[in-house]
């Protein structure tokens, strides 16, 4: 594998930013299946590699590994911040393509992250299920009204104009899985994955979202053990989401 750090000027942003890549080495037959794996609240595109062995998960597999910067954005068009949304959704796949050989083919498409990561990776792949194959929530800050009103507050504001009116919008997963069921119809229901620690302080919120998602007929697969809010669960459980995914394995 090789790890490749990447520093440009985004468009959507206006400023200079980062990300991480993992690309296999070898014969190039294809491009290449492509895992976008987002970071946390309190981390960065270094996280997912200084505090897990992705690189050698993502060897095993033979998939390229995408790791963007968002800082304390929870993947949002900020009110008071940059267009976090537009950048994640837009802007770093078509420059990720640009730049290395990756696939722009729906099946070969994935997204999964922690904690405010798993929402992101979620809200993508329900958004956009025309995009991507799969999404993977880790303690996953899946209930972000719930968030906006308890647990975010500060950040909340300068992330949402008005943290109250976050239920039921385009940035609540419970609706835009309503909406995704809705679709469903058409055939581009992601498959879902998620998982979260017992002990974990974001536990309640995932049953929530797990059951909501079952209820409305959504290909959710769920797990749960003992476990906390911290990276020895999270690179034990990445390297259960690179065996979930559909990777085609030559």
């Amino acid at each position: 594998m090789a790890l490749i750090q990447c520093d440009f000027i985004s468009e959507t942003l206006g400023i200079s930013t980062s990300m991480n890549v993992i690309l296999p080495q070898g014969q190039i037959n294809r491009p290449f299946q492509t895992l976008y794996l987002l970071h946390g609240l309190s981390d960065d595109h270094t996280g997912w590699c200084r505090r897990t062995s992705i690189e050698r998960y993502a060897d095993n597999q033979g998939i390229a590994v995408v790791m963007p910067a968002v800082n304390r954005s929870f993947y949002a068009d900020m009110s008071r911040g940059a267009k976090y949304w537009t950048f994640i959704s837009e802007e770093l796949p078509r420059l990720a393509r640009s730049f290395f050989p990756l696939s722009d083919r729906r099946e070969d498409n994935f997204v999964a992250g922690l904690s405010m990561g798993g929402y992101g990776a979620m809200k993508l792949a329900l958004s956009f299920p025309d995009r991507y194959a799969a999404a993977a929530s880790l303690s996953g800050s899946v209930d972000i009204s719930r968030l906006a009103a308890e647990e975010y507050g500060g950040d909340m504001w300068n992330i949402f104009s008005d943290p109250a009116k976050v239920s039921g919008s385009s940035a609540d997963l419970f609706a835009l899985a309503d909406l995704a069921a809705l679709a469903a119809g058409d055939g581009l229901v992601p498959m879902l994955y998620q998982c979260c620690g017992t002990e974990d302080f974001l536990y309640e919120d995932n049953v929530r979202f797990r059951d909501h998602c079952r209820q409305l007929g959504l290909p959710v697969t769920y797990e749960e053990e003992h476990g906390n809010h911290d990276w020895s669960y999270w690179d034990h459980k990445i390297a259960r989401v690179l065996e979930w995914l559909p990777i085609k394995r030559d």
